[in-house]
Parts: structure tokens; sequence; C-alpha cells
């Protein structure tokens, strides 16, 4: 699980960062764009309104102009026949001079208006459901007064909202009372939108409310759930693409070490089979020339046994020319006892970066912790094949242990002018009588193993100026150390 999370975490922590990021930046823009029809929406409601009243002014100031005379006989006047024209106007009332108004609140208007030359509002009544106000213009010879139907007012045919399912509540203020012209839909929870303006009228000095209270369920939640398929469809294929490029990179690179490794192989086998074939070519040398000598001392008629020595002298100094001239070879290509300037931690993650896979699969938790950063001086590929190899035989060694006790631990340090690099492994550890001989060519414990890996590590530290020791680990395990001379040594 550590390791999945290791391994996976980054990846879903910028799923659900930018999925987040782009859910809220969708929802953001739906909401603008709600705020932004509502707002249009409410300003189309006040700007109708206000034509409205505008007109029942001037509908008043009509009347108050042209000053109809009275029909004789109670006959129905002129201006009782506006209803037909304007629906909203309920009634007509006119007070002619020395008369007086029905309702004594009229009295009160008619003064105020003549005082302020402009009609005046009067008994506004928003409580009940269909509302009413009237409105009083003071004129001579004859004042006169509008009963008006707020919900009349409204320009229905006009209006740019479906009334009976818009989720915008609108009302008419005035004073403490308000008349609902559209109820709407308002809760507790959401986004709330507000817009208030004064109409265009000092006469009726009413404010347009709308609200718009925008639910969790109005948030696009589609985009947004398509938002997070495409953020975790565009990561997975990057994921893939970067697993896949990092598969081929380690390959590459395991076929660069593989290839050195190799190379080093056959040339510490190649070392060893010139150092153990050119005693017994020796031999054979000088016994055949001893047989030659022999032969020549007494004389016989064998002249075709002293061409067969003549030619056996002559194959075998033969051989040993070839495997002197093998054996310089490989002398030429080790490693020098300087080099350039390398980071051992590099070198370990390089050289762990190739085997993440193994770890994987074996089970193995590895660490790395860095004592003090050590810079040595090293042929870099020699170094990464030493790292390498050790890694390897620690994994190797970790098979035989239960999964769940598979630990595998890098320290690097410094001391005494040299960097060191300890590998630590929990596997079944090497027994006393063996461990004279793990540097030995050949020598191995492992099932078909042919025992030159560490041969070859030890050979190629010790021409780097170094040095690769074995030791037991406490209370399971071993340690391999690995000293080379650091760069900036004093």
């Amino acid at each position: 699980m550590p390791h999945l999370l290791k391994v996976y975490g980054p990846r879903l922590f910028a799923w659900f960062v930018i999925s987040l990021v782009g859910s809220v930046l969708l929802a953001r823009n739906e909401l603008a764009q709600l705020r932004e029809a509502f707002e249009t929406d409410a300003r189309i409601s006040h700007r109708l309104l206000s034509q409205r009243v505008v007109q029942q002014e001037a509908v008043l100031a009509t009347l108050v102009l042209l000053q109809p005379p009275a029909p004789p006989g109670g006959a129905e006047s002129a201006e009782q026949r506006l209803s037909s024209v304007y629906p909203q106007i309920l009634s007509v009332q006119r007070r002619d001079a020395g008369a007086a108004w029905p309702d004594p609140s009229l009295d009160e208007a008619e003064k105020l208006s003549r005082q302020t030359r402009a009609a005046v509002l009067a008994n506004p009544d928003f409580r009940s459901a269909r509302g009413r106000y009237q409105l009083v213009l003071a004129a001579q010879p004859a004042s006169y007064a509008l009963l008006i139907d707020i919900h009349g007012t409204i320009p229905w045919s006009d209006w740019s909202m479906p009334v009976q399912t818009s989720p915008v509540r609108v009302t008419l203020e005035h004073a403490g009372q308000a008349f609902v012209v559209q109820a709407g839909r308002i809760t507790a929870q959401g986004w709330r939108f507000a817009f208030r303006k004064h109409l265009d009228s000092q006469s009726q000095p009413f404010d347009v409310v709308a609200l718009r209270q925008v639910g969790w369920q109005e948030l696009p939640w589609l985009a947004m759930a398509l938002w997070t398929f495409a953020v975790a469809a565009v990561l997975a294929a990057w994921s893939a693409w970067q697993r896949q490029r990092s598969a081929r990179r380690r390959a590459e690179a395991l076929l660069r070490v593989g290839q050195v490794a190799r190379l080093n192989t056959l040339g510490e086998l190649a070392a060893g089979m010139a150092h153990e074939l050119n005693q017994p070519l020796t031999a054979i040398l000088a016994n055949t020339q001893a047989a030659k000598r022999l032969l020549q001392d007494d004389p016989g008629e064998l002249p075709t046994a002293l061409q067969a020595m003549d030619q056996a002298v002559a194959q075998a100094r033969r051989a040993t020319e070839v495997l002197g001239r093998l054996r310089r070879t490989v002398e030429q290509a080790a490693p020098a006892a300087t080099g350039q300037t390398v980071d051992l931690a590099q070198a370990v993650r390089s050289a762990l970066d190739l085997l993440e896979p193994e770890c994987q699969r074996r089970g193995v938790v590895t660490s790395v912790h860095i004592e003090q950063p050590a810079r040595v001086l090293a042929e870099r590929v020699a170094l990464e094949q030493i790292v390498h190899n050790l890694i390897t035989n620690a994994l190797q060694a970790l098979d035989s242990v239960p999964a769940s006790e598979r630990q595998l631990a890098i320290h690097i340090g410094a001391a005494h002018g040299m960097g060191v690099l300890r590998v630590v492994d929990t596997g079944p550890g090497i027994t006393p009588d063996t461990l004279p001989h793990v540097f030995e060519p050949f020598f191995t414990t492992r099932e078909g193993g042919l025992g030159l890996g560490l041969s070859l590590c030890e050979t190629l530290a010790s021409g780097m100026g170094g040095q690769l020791r074995a030791q037991a680990n406490v209370p399971r395990g071993a340690i391999f150390v690995l000293t080379l001379p650091l760069a900036n040594r004093p």
C-alpha cells in the first residue's frame, strides 16, 4: 500500500486538483450566465413597469388638461370609459369646485398635489390579492383621481418570464408593503441574486425588487462529470506514455549496462583463461623442445617425428602469443585509477530506477539513506555496474525469505577521504566459511550462477582506487561495502 500511494498518490492528487478547479470554473461560469439572464429579465421588468406607470401619469395629466364637462342628468362621463382602453384603471373620480371627495384621504392627497404641482399617490393597498392605489392630481376647475389595479398594470403580453414556472420572484414594494407580481421559487440554500430599482416615476414611488435563488441542482453537473472523466482519461494516457517512455529508457540503460557487464565478464574470463592456460602451454612448449633435443642427440631415421615436434612447438608459441595478446587487451580495457567526478547518490538512483520493476515484482521494500553527500572519483559506467550488480545480488538473495521480511537498505556516506556505499539486505546472509571466497572468480552458492559478478565488481573497484568488501548483517543478511576516493578530499 505505501508503494502504491507513492506511485499513484501524486497522479490522484493532480487529477483531484485539476478536476476540482475545472468544476469550480464551470460552476462559476454557469452562475455568471444565470446572473446575467436574471439581471436582463429584471431590467426588462423594470422598464415595462416604468412605462406603464408613466402612461398612467400621462392619462391623468390629459384628463386635467382637457377638463371634460360633467354630463347632464347623471349620464356616464367620458372619463369613465377609460377602463375599456386602460384595463388597469378601475375608475376615475372627479371633484369639481365646491364639492368634496368621498374619501377624506383624497383631500390630503389633493393638497399635497397642489403644493408639488404633480400627481400624488393615495391609499396604497398592497396586502390584498389584487393590490390597488389611487393617483390624485389637483387642478382647476376640477381635480381627478384614478383608482389603479396593480395586477392590471403588469404588461403580461410583453413579460419576459413565464409567470407560473419562472424561479425569479418579482415584487413591487412601497412603505413596507409588497405586492407579489411573480412568486418564483426562493429556498434557504444556494446562491441568491438580487435586483432593486426605483420606478421611473415620482408620483408612483414603487421599488421593483427581483430575487433569484440558484439551488445546487442547477449547477452543470453533467459538464463537471464529463470534465472529470476527460481529465482522468488525459492523465491516464499521459501516465501510460510516461510509463512506456520510462520502460524504454530503462530497457536501453539495462542494455548498455548488460553490454558493459558482458564485456567485463568476458575480460575476467579471458584473464582467468590466460592465467590458467599459460602454465600448461609453457609446459607443453618445454616438453616439446626437450623431446626435440633428445631426438637430435640420437640420430635416427625419425624425420617425421622431428617435423611434428617442430609443428607442436610452433603451435604452442602461437597459442601463447594469442593468449598474451588477449590478456594485454583486457588489461588495457580496465578502468584507470582516476576518473570523473560521480555522485554516489545519483548512481544509486540510476540503478534503482533500472531495477524498479524487479523490486515491485519481488515485493522488496527499498530505502536510501544519505548520511553525507559523497562525490567520488570513478568511471561512471563501471560504478553504475557495481551498484547494479550489488543490488541485483541482494534481490536474488531476498527471494529465499518471506515477502514480509524482504528489505533492502542503501546507505551513502563518507569517511577518511573515501566515499562509502553500503548495501544491506535481510536475506539468508553469508556463512563464515564462504565469506573469504565471495570475490573469487567462478565461486558461487547460487544454482545456475557463474561466480563472476562479485569478482568483476571487486576488480572494477580496485581499478578505480577503491575497495569492495563483504560482511555479515545482524541479525540476518549481508552487507557489501564499497569505498572510493572522494573527488574533493584534501
